[in-house]
């Protein structure tokens, strides 16, 4: 099984809310994920919350980021 960190799309049309989760990469954009490891609002006031310690452990288990995901990662000082 294939492991990605990746956004989930939560919000209202227009106002964009996105979780960042741990999921297969064959379950849909907004289907079920494995964990939690944060969120990020892109539009408005813009904020990005993640749980370091669980990123860490994620990547060291071998789940891969998608290309965002990794650019919020780099910014937050998370790598692996």
């Amino acid at each position: 099984m294939a492991v990605k960190i990746r956004l989930k799309r939560m919000g209202a049309k227009k106002q964009p809310y996105y979780r960042i989760v741990v999921a297969d990469e064959r379950t849909a954009r907004d289907g079920k994920s494995i964990a939690l490891l944060g969120h990020y609002k892109p539009v408005g006031e813009k904020s990005v919350e993640i749980d370091a310690e669980k990123a860490k452990e994620w990547l060291n288990k071998g789940a891969k980021p998608t290309d965002t995901v990794a650019k919020l990662f780099k910014q937050n000082g998370i790598t692996k």
